[in-house]
């Protein structure tokens, strides 16, 4: 299968918006290559405007176009997006239920040699903290796309949360894409393993490793973290009996909260979670951080034994 970028999925994205309609925009921080905002800029620059590395800036503008009746798409990296500038997405566009997109690219451990200070590891937990903010993290280069063109008249503002390498395309035109609604991808009887972004491919390299060891697990794109798709996390857990969730995100705040906050609600079953562990990352190949940080398909693996010791 190829590996494309998800930043591609979301520039894409963006061209299609952009072609259709008059009243969206795209703001870039200086960073247009590496969130491939320049595709916009350099084919629809009427619908363009870089603010420069000012974050707050950024967000506040963001928030009068909206006000004004367009519809702004808000691209920079995620760490400094969510960080830098939460003050104003929380007063000042979430407060006011703007209609504001946020696009958080190069997020997760695997941007790699840029280092703790790159590395967004923290922004779903603030995102989905927020009143009014939807949350998605999409799997994949197309779903970014859909997830970009779906988001387009959804009510409130919308953050995106997507990375900088290439992962592999599991995803197509016809795969079935609604905010809040989760996508199963395989069924089995012994654990169900709750995943999003790249970590949704992780989860289907762990189910077939494991398949071949007689043990059968259900896999869930759990694309939207806000909205949660509450059924099918209770569908999961009472078929399966067991939980993993898996994230490039720390573990505090992120999947593994969210989807806790239903189980323990509804259906309590044992859980394990795959994701980085209260500690900031390092620079390095992305590859090897993933494996360092423990978010791959074998840490999956690993933490579905766990479960299923668990379960009994």
């Amino acid at each position: 299968m190829p590996r494309i970028p998800q930043r591609d999925g979301y520039g894409q994205g963006l061209l299609d918006l952009c072609a259709a309609r008059p009243d969206v925009v795209v703001l870039d921080a200086d960073v247009a290559a590496s969130t491939r905002t320049n595709w916009v800029r350099d084919r629809f620059p009427d619908h363009f405007y870089n603010l420069g590395i000012s974050e707050q800036d950024l967000v506040g503008t963001a928030a009068g176009l909206a006000l004004g009746g367009q519809i702004p798409y808000v691209s920079t990296y995620g760490v400094f997006l969510s960080g830098r500038a939460f003050d104003q997405i929380r007063t000042t566009v979430c407060y006011n239920n703007l209609k504001v997109r946020f696009g958080g690219a190069h997020a997760g451990i695997s941007v790699g040699p840029d280092g703790a200070t790159h590395q967004a590891l923290e922004d779903l937990a603030l995102a989905r903290v927020l009143p009014h903010m939807t949350v998605i993290a999409p799997c994949d280069s197309a779903q970014t796309r859909k997830a970009v063109l779906a988001a387009v008249d959804w009510p409130g503002p919308v953050y995106f949360r997507f990375g900088r390498e290439a992962v592999p395309v599991i995803t197509d035109e016809t795969t079935p894409f609604t905010i809040g609604k989760a996508r199963l991808v395989q069924r089995g009887r012994d654990c169900a393993v709750l995943a999003c972004g790249a970590m949704v491919y992780e989860a289907l390299v762990a189910a077939q490793a494991l398949a071949a060891q007689g043990i059968s697990l259900t896999v869930v794109d759990l694309h939207t973290i806000k909205p949660l798709d509450e059924a099918a996390i209770q569908e999961a857990a009472r078929s399966c009996g067991a939980l993993v969730t898996a994230e490039e995100h720390q573990l505090a705040g992120g999947l593994f909260g969210a989807v806790s906050e239903v189980v323990v609600r509804t259906c309590p079953v044992p859980m394990e979670a795959v994701a980085v562990q209260d500690t900031f990352g390092e620079s390095g190949p992305p590859e090897a951080l993933l494996v360092r940080y423990g978010l791959n398909a074998d840490a999956i693996a690993q933490a579905v034994r766990r479960c299923l010791a668990r379960k009994g």
